[in-house]
């Protein structure tokens, strides 16, 4: 079983910074696509960033010159670097990861569960 465990969220004035983490364990053949979600209460689940295995990373609009999405692959892990928070970033941010457990498998999905982000003076 796959398991994603979010990290470094919290409270930040406006202007300030974060940087999310999030590590996978368990059992991963491969990864395709490892990203960020983030939701707001009375809001849909919304994409922030996305790494496809082998195309461009992308952004939401609302993101992009502020966050940045990166990933170390000897840990399994994802960071998203939030820069010039503002307090309609304030949510529930997830990790996200597709992955596959054989070369002859289909492909699976792991969800975080969640870590809050703040961004209130």
């Amino acid at each position: 079983q796959v398991q994603l465990v979010e990290s470094g969220g919290g409270l930040v004035q406006p202007g300030g910074s974060l940087r999310l983490s999030c590590a996978a364990s368990g059992s991963i053949f491969s990864i395709s696509r490892m990203g960020w979600y983030r939701q707001a209460p009375g809001n849909m689940r919304e994409l922030v960033a996305v790494m496809p295995s082998g195309g461009n990373t992308s952004y939401a609009d609302f993101v992009k010159g502020r966050f940045t999405i990166s990933r170390d692959t000897a840990k399994n892990t994802v960071y998203l670097q939030m820069n010039n928070l503002k307090p309609e970033d304030t949510a529930v941010y997830f990790c996200y990861l597709e992955f596959g457990v054989g070369p002859a498998h289909p492909t699976f999905a792991s969800w975080g569960q969640g870590t809050q982000v703040t961004v209130s003076s």
